[in-house]
């Protein structure tokens, strides 16, 4: 599979845009992880681990004694991540080339697992989950932030150019084999692979434009217009209009953010 198999792309526009993306949510991840005892000297995988913004962070946490798996397909987000490790001089990660969704982690090999966002767009999720219970020690958690409502993502007073976005969007991934309410099947397969559910979150925000978090659904508008073009699923007139459409926002306006679901897991 090549870098063109991401259906978001994997060009500097998107790395860029998924520091952006996580900088929004990295006060709910950190939460997360504590919550879920991610601490010192541990062993962390990063599933489907992009440009290495969370790697970062993790390799952060557990320190020297500790270690980072990122797991990741994309050659340019390899690169990018290589270059974040090294900027930040972190010895404790290591990066491999993996293809989550085909190829296994290992057995009992990590103290914790981190998966945001990655179900929605492989084509055997499942069998992610899979890859990554066998690769938990017992005891070991597992830590989810996956899409169970894209289609909440609305605009106050509606937008249709907003819908149509969204719509599209939500297609686009479906044709390449995603699923983006993939959060609505995963409790059913945490269990069916020796996960005990140990807490469950809705993660949803009613924002306006003065709030960071709007800036997370403004920057994918932006830049995923195009890639909808290349894709085929809108035209270049189309495109300009999505890519402008939350700049004409009122600040009286209010938008509803896609709901995430965060599951906390521990393999028995």
């Amino acid at each position: 599979m090549s870098d063109r198999d991401y259906v978001l792309g994997t060009q500097d526009e998107e790395i860029e845009r998924l520091g952006l993306q996580h900088r929004v949510w990295r006060p709910r991840v950190l939460d997360a992880w504590r919550r879920a005892g991610i601490s010192v000297g541990q062993t962390i995988i990063d599933v489907g681990a992009g440009p290495g913004y969370a790697t970062t962070d993790l390799a952060e946490i557990v320190g020297p004694g500790g270690r980072v798996l990122a797991l990741e397909r994309s050659s340019r987000f390899l690169a990018a991540l290589g270059a974040r490790t090294a900027a930040f001089g972190l010895a404790n990660v290591e990066a491999r080339e993996h293809d989550v969704s085909a190829q296994d982690f290992g057995d009992a090999l990590a103290d914790a697992a981190w998966c945001r966002w990655v179900l929605s767009f492989v084509e055997q999720p499942q069998r992610t989950v899979r890859h990554i219970a066998r690769a938990l020690k017992p005891g070991g958690v597992a830590i989810f932030h996956e899409y169970a409502d894209y289609g909440a993502w609305q605009m106050m007073p509606p937008s249709a150019d907003v819908d149509r976005f969204r719509t599209l969007v939500m297609q686009s991934w479906r044709d390449a084999g995603g699923e983006p309410d993939i959060g609505l099947t995963l409790p059913r397969w945490l269990e069916e692979d020796g996960l005990e559910i140990i807490e469950m979150r809705p993660l949803i925000d009613m924002v306006q434009r003065s709030s960071f978090v709007w800036q997370w659904p403004l920057a994918f508008m932006r830049s995923n217009a195009a890639r909808l073009v290349e894709l085929g699923y809108a035209t270049p007139a189309e495109a300009e209009r999505f890519a402008t459409a939350l700049d004409g926002a009122s600040p009286s306006d209010w938008m509803i953010t896609p709901l995430v679901l965060e599951v906390i897991a521990r393999r028995r």
